[in-house]
């Protein structure tokens, strides 16, 4: 074949019909590869003698496109362009004239330049034609000032109640765009505006309405009135109707009902009118809006439901999807009430629209009740391998609600995951399922062995490194704990054997950790670990090396970080110093990390946490905090004074005792030791030409004396301008008792004038003192957020005679995840095993805290939770501790609060 016959194929295949359904049809753009300066080099055409009205309507809409595209014109060329285009209001072409309409619009002409064709636009707004009066007012509307607007004002209030529908939508809608620039004009269209929603023509009726709705927007009396009025009418437009019910149910969600049927509800019997109506867009508006409705109940969610029960048997598609989606919504606050749509929605299972099909699965999954769980999985099972992964996932979430649910069915639900976990499918897919065993394995005990054991075959074929990693963690921290740990050595071992480096390192951490748990494993996880020795990463055999040397102690207590149960962690911030502090010095000696001082304000686990358990049971503040508190813990342990104190229990975050903008800035960090408390009041002078000198803070205990002693006070020498220093106050405590207390502090210092001149401060002085906000000792001060690896273990271990059990009301909260989160603030614990986490829509979780007070007292939290459907939340706190009297204690700070 020649060139020349190619080339000719070539174009005759482009050339081929754009209606023609052919894959390899190639589709162009009209407008690829235009720019700007073309474009507007084109424009010129507009000041031509004879206009071509097809070439201004080509330019025209390459100039909207490339304003739609991104791409500005500078004020002159806008300006250019906006004369030239007026020049073409000549044209009697009415397409031409529509686009001209369109350009002003989009260009928006300065004040200056706007009074040019202004009367252009007015003319058009008188012109017998109604397409030009509609669109100019929209573009006179939109280009135009509050200045200009009240010289139009005349011509927009006979818009309104134009007998044509375009010209009169046209206005209404450009009023409800000007009560932004001018409001007070527009509201003086009140007659005009009320006159028109009894129009006949639903698209006039509509933009009526909303108009109207605006107008009175801030006047809540006045929209309840119109609600009312409207309800009254007989409005016909369907798209009037819906925004009716939209008014109402906001009119609703603002009142308060007066008893729990909803009987006090105002305008809730039109709702349920609205579900008679003819038209289905208004029906569902209506279903819709007693959907969300505030503290709905099931008796005012009936008649909706019946509406959505016809809906799921309608031949159109779109209905199905809307009662499905809305049935699903429902199940989740009020699955009971869905009982009698079951039939219904099995039938759609089968649906050939899968969304449909996927919500039917996963509102059945949360109405059924425990004896059609096994009929239901049955039919998703056939069901699964048609639909795509982003509706398994959905499906997966939904099973997973229902283990908890259920957890007597746990079994079944196991061996439905197991099976689609052994199915083809992506990341996101696997990952769901895979947080799907864990989270029912945490919540159910019996199912550890069984979700412990499908994860140990998945690992043998899976292909993301992320899953295995996260799975080998997770066989390492509850393979030891389980009934036969020996039979998850070799899934893991053989992870080392044919997995990538990450998969490797993760494989060794875990053996260590039976190797540290389980005793009787020991010998040969040292041989396992041992062969690791030879690995070609650097990580694993890094790891493989320090495992073995801390498994070879003589004990378990000499392993540092690994004691059942407890994780040592370190300030990122104070170990960093620390190392960088031991490469600068002789190397004499080896790293010594029991040296570093623990710190709760920034724990990072320093072992075998995988960084997703790190992120989880992190409690941080901000950088400048930690460091702050860093510097204060070394100052303090550097003095002389505090030595013999020993070592630093716990710092608090400084508290400001002076205004911002005050003569002195003083701040109080609290230190807390076994049976010492140094206060350390950090203070700034902000005053020019005055230094301060033999500074000193005189505390005064108001609350609380009988537990404190004063048995030192450091003075600060000098504090020159804008120089902070710290003075230090030291008391001796109760150590059996967490009193609070309450002190008045006072600055004593004495003031020396600056010679401006010199800079040097004078030799005479005056003694003064400044009055500084009281100072606060909480019980809370003494206790600190501490991990805990193994949860129940340690649990177990604490004496059952010390364990507290009370109930409580925690009020309205808007989510149990709020509960948690108020709860651990008060108290300052550290969450868990990620129970810090509640799943979306859960109505019930369990929340387990731990921490320490002074003294290394431990103490663990058991919070059980429950909201209901007024999101009023119930709570059942379990403490158990060392000494009982720490119990009892943790439940007064909790009546407290």
């Amino acid at each position: 074949m020649s060139m020349g016959d190619t080339s000719q194929s070539k174009i005759s295949d482009v050339g081929k019909k754009r209606d023609e359904d052919d894959e390899d049809a190639l589709d162009f753009s009209p407008f690829w590869g235009i720019e700007k300066g073309a474009v507007l080099q084109e424009a010129r055409c507009f000041n031509d003698s004879q206009l071509d009205a097809r070439r201004c309507q080509q330019v025209i809409t390459k100039l909207l496109y490339l304003c739609n595209q991104g791409d500005t014109f500078t004020k002159t060329e806008a300006t250019e362009v906006f004369f030239a285009v007026t020049k073409l209001f000549q044209s009697k072409d009415s397409n031409l004239r529509r686009m001209v309409y369109l350009i002003i619009k989009e260009i928006c002409p300065s004040a200056d330049e706007v009074i040019i064709v202004t009367s252009s636009l007015m003319k058009d707004m008188n012109s017998p034609i109604d397409l030009y009066r509609a669109n100019a007012i929209r573009v006179l509307c939109n280009i135009t000032d509050s200045g200009l607007l009240g010289q139009i004002e005349r011509y927009l209030k006979q818009a309104v109640v134009d007998k044509n529908a375009v010209v009169s939508s046209a206005a209404l809608v450009s009023g409800i765009h000007l009560l932004e620039v001018n409001s007070d004009i527009v509201r003086r269209w009140n007659n005009e505006v009320q006159e028109t929603i009894s129009s006949k023509n639903p698209v006039v009726q509509f933009h009526a309405m909303g108009l109207l709705h605006k107008i009175r927007q801030n006047d809540r009396l006045a929209i309840n009135k119109l609600v009312s009025q409207l309800t009254r009418n007989s409005v016909r437009s369907p798209l009037a109707q819906s925004l009716i019910i939209r008014y109402v149910s906001k009119v609703i969600s603002e009142s308060t009902a007066t008893d729990s049927e909803g009987v006090g509800r105002p305008f809730f019997d039109y709702l349920e009118s609205c579900l008679r109506n003819k038209s289905e867009m208004v029906i569902f508006e209506a279903v819709r809006a007693i959907i969300n409705l505030n503290q709905v109940t099931p008796r005012e969610l009936q008649p909706a439901i019946t509406v959505l029960q016809l809906f799921l048997s309608s031949s159109k598609p779109i209905l199905r999807f809307a009662a499905i989606r809305a049935l699903n919504k429902v199940a989740m606050l009020h699955p009971a009430a869905l009982t009698s749509c079951n039939l219904e929605m099995e039938g759609l299972i089968s649906d050939n629209n899968r969304s449909i099909a996927t919500l039917a699965i996963t509102t059945l999954l949360k109405t059924g009740n425990e004896s059609s769980i096994d009929r239901l999985l049955k039919q998703i099972t056939s069901f699964m391998a048609d639909i795509q992964d982003e509706f398994k996932v959905v499906v997966v979430e939904a099973i997973r609600s229902l283990s908890l649910k259920f957890p007597q069915k746990h079994r079944v639900l196991m061996n439905f995951l197991s099976s689609i976990l052994r199915e083809e499918g992506g990341f996101e897919y696997k990952k769901c399922i895979v947080e799907c065993i864990l989270r029912i394995i945490q919540e159910i005990p019996e199912a550890k062995d069984a979700g412990l054991a499908q994860l140990s075959e998945f690992i043998e074929d899976c292909e993301y490194t992320y899953l295995s990693s996260q799975i080998l963690h997770i066989l390492g921290e509850q393979g030891p704990l389980t009934s036969d740990p020996s039979k998850y050595i070799r899934y893991i071992y053989n992870r080392v054997i044919l997995e990538n480096a990450t998969v490797r390192a993760s494989a060794v951490s875990a053996l260590a950790k039976f190797g540290l748990l389980c005793p009787f494993l020991l010998p040969h996880i040292l041989q396992l670990l041992r062969r690791c020795l030879y690995d070609n990463d650097d990580e694993v055999r890094d790891r493989a090396a320090f495992c073995l040397s801390s498994l070879k102690k003589e004990s378990v207590g000499d392993i540092p970080n690994y004691e059942a149960g407890k994780s040592i962690l370190y300030s990122v911030a104070s170990l960093e110093k620390a190392l960088y502090n031991y490469l600068d010095a002789s190397h004499e000696l080896a790293f010594d990390v029991s040296a570093i001082e623990l710190n709760e304000h920034s724990p990072v686990a320093f072992g075998y946490e995988t960084p997703a358990q790190v992120k989880q049971n992190h409690i941080g503040t901000p950088p400048t905090v930690e460091e702050e508190i860093l510097d204060s813990q070394e100052l303090v342990m550097n003095m002389p004074e505090f030595v013999q104190f020993g070592p630093i229990f716990k710092s608090c975050s400084a508290v400001e005792l002076t205004e911002a903008e005050t003569e002195y800035k003083v701040t109080c960090t609290k230190h807390i030791f076994q049976k010492y408390m140094v206060f350390q009041f950090r203070c700034t002078n902000t005053i020019e030409e005055q230094t301060l000198e033999d500074v000193s803070v005189l505390m005064d205990a108001v609350e609380g004396e009988d537990s404190y002693t004063q048995i030192a006070s450091l003075r600060l020498k000098s504090m020159p301008l804008r120089t902070a220093g710290s003075t230090f106050v030291a008391f001796k405590r109760d150590a059996d008792t967490f009193c609070s207390a309450k002190f008045a502090c006072t600055l004593r210092f004495t003031c020396k004038e600056v010679d401006p001149a010199s800079g040097q401060a004078e030799e005479d002085g005056y003694e003064d003192e400044y009055n500084l906000e009281d100072l606060e000792v909480s019980t809370l001060d003494f206790v600190k957020a501490y991990p805990v690896t193994h949860f129940r273990t340690v649990w177990d271990t604490l004496p059952v005679e010390t364990e507290r059990v009370d109930d409580y009301g925690l009020g309205i909260q808007k989510s149990l995840h709020e509960a948690v989160d108020t709860v651990m603030s008060t108290l300052g614990m550290l969450p868990c095993e990620g129970t810090d986490v509640v799943p979306p829509g859960a109505r019930s979780h369990t929340a387990l805290l731990s921490g320490l007070f002074v003294g290394d007292i431990p103490v663990l939290m058991q919070m059980k939770l429950g909201i209901d459907s007024s999101g009023d939340v119930a709570m059942q706190l379990a403490v158990r501790a060392d000494n009982i009297a720490i119990s009892e204690l943790v439940h007064v700070l909790v009546s407290d609060a």
